[in-house]
């Protein structure tokens, strides 16, 4: 009995696909299924039949065959789509160019030069760990310093990150080498306090491509703990050692990581093989903390949550015993804007860990560097290379076992490198110090200033001999008098004789019995011997200074070679047990130079704008500075506090004469978490971006969210007294240029939601007419209604999302869509980003139609891609076989073979069963996936051959389905390339063991029981029962979820295509059992198994 599903092929009156046929009639004309079904009756000619009818009956014609040649012509584009595409992609350009060339900021690192050699650690075999075949262990010595191969000094290790190489060690363990020559050793307080030098050791991984692939991440870290465990035995070997034997073995090595390399540092302390306490510094350069960089495999999204949640579980311990990182520092760099390979949001570590174990920083912040990096130039930028290893030689303590010192004092030492000084968590030493300069004034030789007046030396050495200039110190309860500010252009050096002026706060030194000058280390006499003197105790403040970039007339950037600035700042708190600041001018003849110094009110110069988000997106930041100002102003705007938005700044010009101007107008733009830094000299214009608050990354732990937004921090030359206009305004074209690193792998999502759509689509009107429409065609179809109406319901959606996350109702982990783990969930919901854009901001619900008018343009690219190629290889099969399937007529009949050819079921089974236990045992199923992608072109190529060819409705109607099939399967294509790179890599370097999370059948079956259907020519049955609405459903299904998680999630959707496909093989194979099931639907017989069929 045949089957009571009709289909295109049976109407046709064609062969059925993949069985011989006998012969195939000749069609005498070409009328759709849609024509039958609509067409009315055609009247007999009437003599009355009047012009007008007759006009518009032709008009009805042309329009049909309009219609048709929309259904045959898979290249045919409506004028509303034309619209849609043109829109999208203008875009889509205007995006890139803007990401190009906008917002750019300009790059200031120095290359660093090495002379170095590596030496290979054969004896680390598979006696020491299982990868020694695969990965392999370096020392690095530096020519002409230190040859020698044999450990003396505190063990450091490098890790490389994402197809990084362990020869990117070279910059930073080639100025361990010269540092320690050239400072260390001649500093005996540096040497009496535990510093020695260091051996950096390298881990080469082959150039293992860890982002893609979280089995990857799991064994480098494994390999990383056997490393860390043979590092350490090699000091306890007299025969590969020359430490001191009085000092301690080393019990833990110092970790630098290096993009992945850093999260391959953490996943170390969460592997079984890692050794307690063996890892206690870790410092990471452009790590992905917060969330993978791609999201295209289930390990790495497992591994990344495991690891985070291991940390955030250990640092919410209440004890310290309880916390098996309590010991752990952890240091995150960040590039900034020039990183275009990860994103540095994801480098912040706010969610991680608290501010008393670790924080974030980013390069333009680090004293003396003052521009960002990219990804690899973070590995040998001579700016930031010599921060981070005079960081690390300030941690050391070659006196302990662990040969650091504790933790509170490692993240003094790695906040005094790193942060610009001016952070509310530093910690000034002046206070914890002791007098160390006695003071001796003469009368003649001293000025005193009056207390609420400022200091200002616009020349040193005017007197021709040194002099001291006081300022008395204001009481704390003094109204208005709560800061003290000091800004010179004059270096300043605690105890050097080089510096030109000296800070010193003083207070009086009694002259008594057994008080004597050798209390102290340096003796400042400026009083000739002369009786009656007064000497003061002071404290040298060169300890607190803090550099900042020189701004002057001729200054172009902030890393200019020109000295810096010296900027000093206390809080009356901070002086309460001096007296005076003096403030000594050493040179002895007339020298350029100048001093400001003033005390003034905390507030006083703080200008806060209150303005909400949209009014300041729509009319900007409009203030003025007043004339009597003081040196240091400062204008926040909390409301300013995206990483997608991007502003222009526009400082009014400075009234002053030219000779007395001291210096040109500085910005510091800064954000108090992260710690982000950005200097502007001599500011005239500036761009303004921030890396604040960012789609899909979790929220901070908790105690550390804070709602401080933008802040701009103005020096200027308050002796000008002349106002300054200040300007905040959007630059559109900028935070356009901002989507790009945001949401670059929204392409990953978005196109799927479309093409399922149209998909679902095309379906329905098959089920309906018996035509399976062009894809360009059901797009035109779905433009009027399902997608416009989609992006609807998701900007609403995200609305509401952002409107009950405010008012704390929202609850992903109750979500239908939301992913859950077994493990007991935190408190605070750290995925609660994840959803759709990942922001929760109101303000941006315009990303949703935004992505997806993208998206709608970007999916009929990928289409006219297909097409193209496919038309190519069509080409070329006609160029080796010209003839067409019209010319193997023999008379009045067609050959016995169908075009497609008959391949045997046992052969396909064959096939498909190879496939599939290669699958199961060597080969990834992406690998599969990739093979069925090409096959289904081929099915493409073939089918658009005969469908030319024969000019056949059935053809033309499998043609469109299985180019359909293929641009769903092109969707999720990039998202299985990236395990497939990482496969063919690990083959490279003979490294054969298999993925097991990559061997899952299921995973492809469908999509190869599907290809290998298509590639006999079968159409899909017409399923006109209760049934469609599965397929319907199911693509629907597909498309929001992609929508919601597709971004967060991405590899979940090649299982639910996976499921799609599943449900297509279904409705081929099916036949009679398909028939009975829509029975049991539908409650009963659906015609009794009758062979008649009814019109659609």
């Amino acid at each position: 009995m045949r089957r009571k599903l009709s289909s295109s092929a049976e109407e046709d009156d064609l062969p059925e696909p993949c069985q011989h046929v006998e012969h195939i009639k000749e069609r005498r004309s070409f009328t759709t299924a849609s024509d039958v079904r609509t067409a009315p009756s055609k009247p007999q000619p009437s003599p009355k039949k009047s012009s007008t009818s007759a006009q518009s009956e032709e008009k009805m014609l042309e329009a049909r065959s309009w219609q048709r040649t929309l259904t045959r012509n898979p290249w045919a584009l409506s004028l509303l789509t034309v619209s849609y595409t043109a829109l999208a992609l203008a875009l889509l350009v205007l995006i890139i160019h803007s990401f190009l060339s906008s917002q750019l900021d300009t790059k200031g690192c120095d290359m660093y030069y090495t002379r170095s050699m590596f030496f290979h650690f054969a004896d680390f075999d598979t006696e020491h760990t299982r990868f020694a075949s695969k990965y392999s262990l370096h020392l690095y010595r530096e020519i002409g310093f230190d040859e020698d191969p044999k450990v003396k000094g505190v063990p450091v290790l490098f890790i490389p990150g994402n197809a990084g190489s362990y020869r990117q060690a070279r910059s930073l363990a080639s100025e361990s080498v010269q540092y320690y020559s050239n400072h260390i050793q001649q500093d005996r307080a540096a040497l009496d306090a535990g510093a020695t030098s260091i051996d950096f050791f390298s881990v080469d991984f082959n150039e293992d491509f860890t982002a893609f692939h979280g089995q990857t991440l799991l064994d480098q870290a494994e390999y990383l703990n056997d490393a860390v465990a043979y590092i350490l035995s090699l000091y306890h070997d007299p025969r590969r050692s020359q430490r001191d034997p009085r000092l301690p073995d080393p019990s833990s090595v110092i970790l630098v990581g290096h993009s992945m390399g850093g999260i391959a540092a953490r996943t170390m302390l969460t592997v079984p093989n890692y050794q307690s306490n063996s890892v206690n510094t870790i410092i990471t350069i452009s790590a992905p903390h917060a969330r993978a960089p791609v999201s295209v495999d289930s390990d790495i999204a497992r591994t990344y949550r495991r690891i985070n949640d291991y940390w955030r579980q250990a640092y919410s311990q209440k004890w310290a015993s309880d916390n098996p990182l309590w010991h752990v520092t952890l240091i995150s760099i960040a590039g900034g804007s020039l990183d275009t390979t990860v994103p540095s949001d994801y480098a912040s570590l706010s969610s991680l860990v608290p501010d008393t174990h670790g924080f974030t920083v980013f390069t333009s912040s680090i004293p003396h560097m003052w521009t960002g990096a990219d990804h690899i130039q973070t590995t040998w930028c001579l700016q930031l290379v010599r921060p981070i290893v005079r960081s690390i030689f300030g941690a050391l303590d070659v006196r302990r076992p662990s040969q650091t010192k504790p933790r509170a004092e490692r993240m003094r030492a790695f906040k005094k490198w790193y942060l610009t000084g001016l952070e509310k968590t530093v910690e000034k030493t002046l206070p914890q110090k002791e007098p160390s300069a006695l003071l001796t004034l003469e009368d003649q030789n001293n000025s005193v200033h009056p207390a609420r007046r400022s200091l200002v030396l616009r020349k040193l050495g005017q007197t021709g001999t040194a002099k001291a200039h006081l300022l008395p110190i204001p009481a704390q309860d003094t109204p208005g008098q709560k800061k003290f500010t000091l800004l010179s252009n004059q270096p300043m050096e605690e105890g050097g004789t080089a510096s030109h002026i000296e800070v010193l706060f003083c207070s009086v030194f009694p002259l008594q019995a057994g008080n004597t000058a050798a209390l102290f280390s340096m003796d400042i006499d400026l009083s000739d011997g002369t009786a009656g003197s007064t000497r003061l105790a002071c404290k040298n403040a060169a300890a607190d200074a803090v550099p900042l970039p020189a701004s002057t007339r001729s200054s172009l950037y902030p890393y200019d070679k020109a000295p810096p600035f010296t900027y000093l700042q206390y809080s009356l708190e901070e002086l309460g047990e001096h007296q005076f600041v003096a403030m000594v001018d050493k040179v002895s003849g007339s020298k350029p130079g100048w001093i400001i110094a003033q005390f003034g009110d905390d507030n006083e110069p703080t200008i806060r704008s209150n303005t909400g988000l949209g009014r300041l997106l729509l009319f900007g930041v409009h203030l003025k500075l007043p004339a009597e100002r003081p040196m240091v102003a400062e204008i926040q705007v909390p409301a300013l506090r995206s990483s997608l938005l991007a502003f222009k700044l526009t400082l009014g010009k400075q009234v002053c004469e030219d000779d007395a101007e001291l210096f040109t107008p500085l910005l510091r733009q800064y954000l108090s978490e992260p710690h982000e830094s950005r200097y502007f000299v001599n500011l005239k214009r500036a761009n303004i971006s921030m890396h604040g608050i960012a789609p899909f990354m979790p929220p901070p732990l908790r105690g550390q969210a804070t709602d401080d937004g933008l802040a701009l921090q103005f020096w200027t030359d308050s002796t000008c007294k002349s106002s300054i206009d200040v300007s905040l305004t959007l630059d559109v074209a900028g935070s356009l240029g901002k989507l790009v690193m945001r949401y670059r792998t929204v392409f990953a999502a978005f196109p799927l939601l479309v093409v399922a759509l149209v998909v679902r689509k095309q379906f329905k009107e098959y089920d309906k007419t018996g035509v399976f429409v062009t894809f360009l065609q059901s797009m035109d179809l779905c433009l009027r209604s399902a997608l416009p109406l989609l992006f609807l319901m998701m900007t609403i959606f995200a609305s509401s999302n952002t409107i009950s996350s405010a008012v704390g109702l929202h609850h992903p982990s109750r979500s239908l869509f939301h992913p859950r783990d077994n493990a007991t969930e935190p408190a605070l919901d750290f995925m609660t980003n994840d959803l759709l854009l990942g922001s929760q901001d109101s303000t941006f619900w315009f990303l949703v139609p935004l992505c997806g008018l993208v998206s709608v343009g970007v999916c009929v690219l990928i289409h006219y891609g297909a097409l193209s190629i496919t038309t190519l290889f069509l080409v070329s099969i006609q160029l080796f076989s010209p003839r067409d399937v019209s010319a193997r007529l023999d008379g009045n009949r067609k050959a016995a073979t169908s075009p497609f050819g008959a391949t045997s079921p046992r052969r396909r089974v064959i096939t498909a069963s190879v496939l599939l236990l290669l699958v199961s045992t060597i080969i990834p199923y992406q690998f599969a996936y990739l093979v069925a992608c090409i096959i289904q072109l081929a099915t493409c190529t073939r089918a658009s051959r005969f469908a030319n060819e024969t000019q056949s409705e059935h053809y033309h109607n499998f043609y469109n389905y299985a180019h359909s099939v293929l641009l769903l399967m092109l969707c999720i294509l990039p998202i299985n390339i990236p395990v497939l790179v990482v496969w063919i890599h690990n083959l490279a370097v003979q490294w054969f063991t298999p993925f097991s999370s990559h061997h899952n059948v299921l995973s492809i079956m469908p999509f190869v029981l599907l290809v290998e259907t298509l590639t006999c020519g079968q159409m899909i049955p017409r399923v006109t029962s209760r049934l469609r609405y599965i397929t319907n459903a199911l693509l629907y299904f597909l498309a929001i979820y992609a929508a919601l998680y597709g971004i967060s999630y991405a590899y979940r959707l090649h299982h639910l295509l996976s499921l799609v496909a599943a449900w297509l093989v279904a409705l081929h194979f099916s036949g009679s059992d398909l028939s009975a099931l829509r029975q049991m639907v539908e409650g009963g017989s659906a015609g009794g198994g009758s062979d008649v069929k009814k019109k659609p």
